[in-house]
């Protein structure tokens, strides 16, 4: 038991860590402006660890499987949840400022729209983001978990994700709801409509889920486990690198639309770096850093949404990708806080409405024995 703590503290600090970044890189991507997004040092760190989505669709695999809801059920019900939770967080983003009228002039002007653009911004709530993503798979992947249960076909799921995922990209018909879903599952076209794809970065997920159950079948070691990630990795980074770098054009083609190659280049990578955290954490005692990494991991979907909303709707007070690094990092910290201090808000509603519902049914069950 030991043991499965440390694995799950590994893993909640990887995506405790991952909303702040992700605060951090939204802040940057919304309000620097292209010099100091690219050329310079920080700008340019930061936007490199925008390509970390991997790392959170592997922890995402490893966690499905060893989640104590193992249904299908429940696997279908949370992807579902999750496609309306990224529609209505796009809602909030979008709309929102068009209804109240302060978005950005710039912005719009961006995807070279004039007045009116309320049209176009209805366009803009069926943007696919992770959330879409996550959900869209967990509707294939619940089926893997429920009736697959050898490793290495798992695998052999995974890899077969990413290697087909570029012959079916694209395809689409002349429907509009099942054009959506197409293009939610196959979508070419970055960056109009979908950024994340199912096909191919549900791969990623199903990586990780091969190694969930490797993790089960080690009896919960995950010593043995992060080990086993860093040969798989190395092995991956091998294979993926040649057909990256030699034959590119197939095989990744941009970061968000990459071929197999590319799926097997920054698989290996991602678990080598798990590896690493892995080792620099596995000795870890609480502290208050892990104890706010953890409460990050408890509410990484809330709080996703919660960033992505905050920080569109300064588009209309701040401006759109018009400030130097410096004015961006006083916003990132704004940015930090403002999301940790409205997820503390969402927190005490739930706990009231929890002891509200506590109350009224201890009201119901004395009123019945009477």
């Amino acid at each position: 038991m030991e043991q499965l703590n440390k694995r799950i503290l590994t893993l909640d600090l990887i995506k405790g860590i991952s909303v702040i970044g992700m605060i951090i890189i939204h802040t940057l991507l919304v309000y620097a402006n292209v010099k100091s997004q690219y050329e310079t040092a920080i700008g340019s760190f930061i936007v490199f660890l925008g390509r970390g989505t991997s790392i959170f669709l592997i922890c995402m695999g490893i966690t499905f499987m060893t989640s104590s809801h193992q249904s299908l059920k429940s696997a279908l019900k949370r992807g579902v949840l999750l496609v309306f939770a990224g529609l209505f967080m796009n809602f909030m983003k979008f709309m929102i400022p068009v209804i109240f009228n302060f978005a950005p002039d710039n912005f719009i002007q961006k995807y070279g729209w004039h007045a009116p653009i309320e049209q176009q911004y209805v366009y803009l709530v069926q943007l696919g983001d992770i959330l879409q993503l996550a959900g869209m798979s967990l509707l294939f992947v619940g089926f893997i978990r429920e009736y697959v249960k050898n490793k290495y076909i798992i695998l052999a799921i995974g890899l077969f994700v990413a290697l087909i995922s570029r012959e079916v990209s694209g395809i689409n018909f002349d429907y509009p709801v099942i054009n959506y879903v197409l293009d939610l599952l196959f979508n070419t076209d970055y960056p109009a409509y979908v950024y994340f794809p199912v096909f191919p970065w549900m791969a990623f997920i199903i990586i990780g889920m091969f190694f969930g159950k490797w993790f089960q079948e080690l009896n919960y070691n995950s010593k043995q486990l992060f080990r086993n990630m860093l040969y798989v990795g190395l092995v991956f980074v091998a294979v993926g690198a040649p057909l990256v770098f030699l034959y590119g054009g197939y095989n990744y083609n941009g970061f968000y639309h990459m071929g197999p190659g590319g799926v097997v280049y920054f698989a290996g990578w991602t678990l080598i770096f798990l590896w690493i955290i892995y080792t620099l954490t596995v000795n870890s005692k609480e502290n208050k850093a892990i104890k706010v990494l953890k409460y990050c991991s408890r509410n990484l979907t809330s709080m996703y949404m919660i960033q992505w909303i905050l920080i569109s709707w300064g588009k209309g007070i701040f401006g759109y990708r018009q400030h130097s690094i410096g004015y961006v990092l006083v916003l990132i910290l704004f940015y930090i806080i403002l999301t940790f201090s409205v997820q503390t808000l969402v927190d005490l509603i739930r706990k009231k409405k929890t002891l509200f519902y506590f109350q009224q049914t201890s009201v119901d069950e004395t009123v019945l024995k009477e």
